[in-house]
């Protein structure tokens, strides 16, 4: 019998997480969308949630130019002007 072990073997590339945030309070928040049907929703859901019950002070909407690929540049640019980010799809 051979059992094989699942672990990642990949070696740490020396990125570290942004340190967690005692509260949204406050905060500017961005919303990345692939602008699929089911984000609208949810996403304006959610902007509502932050801004009534977690006190945000600003949801910024950001709409990537194709679904499919990676975020553009120039949100990814934007980002580092945020306190947080919530991406999402939807079919």
């Amino acid at each position: 019998m051979r059992v094989f072990d699942p672990t990642n073997e990949a070696k740490e590339v020396g990125a570290r997480l942004a340190p967690r945030l005692a509260s949204l309070a406050g905060c500017t928040v961005g919303i990345i969308t692939n602008a699929k049907e089911g984000t609208k929703g949810y996403f304006t859901h959610l902007d509502r949630l932050l801004r009534t019950e977690l006190g945000v002070k600003d949801v910024i909407w950001r709409q990537k130019t194709n679904y499919s690929a990676p975020c553009d540049a120039s949100i990814v640019q934007q980002i580092t002007n945020w306190h947080a980010v919530f991406a999402g799809v939807g079919d």
